[in-house]
């Protein structure tokens, strides 16, 4: 299969390794002003994957050139955060073809909705299948520059979207050639979410704020971050986000299970499943603040989750003092920037629902 990976960052790179590793042809884009890694693999003659996958992962492009990446490609993958969903759909917009497939990995609360929105002002790609993961199907960091160090590859808890949803069950079994744990989600707004990184890394970051600014990030996010009360806080959290699927009828796993099924975790409990999970050690904490962990996580995770919430009758006082207390800490509003609502996308649960005909 001929694949196209949009992003060259930590999960663009473990992406591309790993399918260019199972036998694909993958090239790999990401714009001009993100070279460092681009030069890296040019030199490498590849992706160099450490940890749970080795090798050197050759690719058959890697550049700044979006048509040389993505024309002839079955399966287009943007890996990358909320934020560069947009940015990537856009990117081809004028190049994608309505026989390709297009899938926002993770969608992170509206990345596949945002797409094809996009896509639907062009007549050649008004027809796009586009759909999302629920989250990356890695932990990995770059070690160095071309380099990627992949953590734990998940077993399983990954879980994927089309719109139209008639077509889940076909991409779904393109992606289980390289994740055989996939399972087709019953919606987008499962997969919306079901992305538990905005439970998990605005709370570690708010009650470790003074380690963080103190050490510059020196400890161990989650092994030496978690303690049982933080794991509580976790909990509270993502007991609102569950209260929101089962308002809308979609099963959202709790995160702690989750964990456990995609084997970070061998323990499904919040007070110390983070701290012992084999999947999470090693993992070291962001060196500022000023990182995607509040950004993203908060700025269009949680402020998203609040939204939806609103427009459902439910409250989410967990969230919304998680939302609030980040938004003093960085000195911005992240309500007021509403940088992910159902409203900065332009869409209403009703066209959700719709979407997934």
């Amino acid at each position: 299969m001929n694949v196209a990976i949009l992003g060259s960052g930590n999960g663009g790179l473990a992406t591309a390794a790993d399918w260019s590793l199972a036998g694909h042809e993958v090239r790999l884009f990401d714009f001009p002003e993100f070279t460092q890694q681009i030069e890296a693999i040019a030199i490498n003659g590849g992706v160099q994957v450490t940890g749970e996958l080795n090798g050197l992962a050759s690719l058959a492009y890697a550049g700044h050139d979006i048509k040389k990446a993505v024309e002839g490609a079955q399966l287009i993958l943007a890996v990358g955060p909320s934020y560069s969903s947009e940015s990537f759909a856009n990117a081809v917009k004028d190049i994608i073809k309505n026989d390709q497939v297009y899938i926002t990995c993770p969608g992170s609360c509206g990345g596949a909705l945002i797409s094809k929105k996009i896509f639907s002002t062009k007549e050649e790609s008004s027809q796009v299948c586009v759909g999302e993961t629920a989250t990356l199907p890695y932990a990995s960091r770059i070690s160095e520059p071309g380099v990627v160090n992949i953590f734990l590859k998940l077993k399983g808890g990954l879980f994927l979207s089309t719109i139209p949803a008639s077509e889940t069950d076909r991409v779904v079994t393109m992606f289980k050639e390289v994740y055989p744990g996939i399972e087709p989600a019953k919606s987008v707004l499962q997969t919306m979410l079901q992305n538990a990184n905005p439970v998990i890394h605005p709370v570690v970051t708010l009650l470790n704020t003074g380690l963080i600014e103190r050490t510059h990030g020196d400890f161990l996010f989650y092994e030496e971050g978690v303690t049982p009360a933080v794991g509580k806080v976790m909990r509270a959290v993502d007991q609102e986000r569950i209260k929101l699927g089962e308002k809308l009828d979609v099963q959202v796993i709790d995160d702690a299970t989750l964990g456990v099924m995609q084997g970070y975790m061998t323990e499904d409990n919040y007070e110390y499943g983070y701290a012992n999970a084999p999947g999470f050690k090693g993992i070291k904490a962001q060196s500022q603040l000023d990182y995607r962990y509040l950004n993203e996580d908060v700025g269009y995770g949680l402020v998203f989750m609040s939204d939806l919430a609103k427009k459902l009758g439910i409250e989410t006082p967990m969230i919304d003092s998680v939302i609030n207390i980040a938004s003093a800490v960085m000195d911005r509003d992240y309500r007021k920037e509403a940088a992910r609502t159902l409203d900065s996308i332009g869409y209403t649960i009703e066209d959700i629902q719709q979407e997934n005909y």
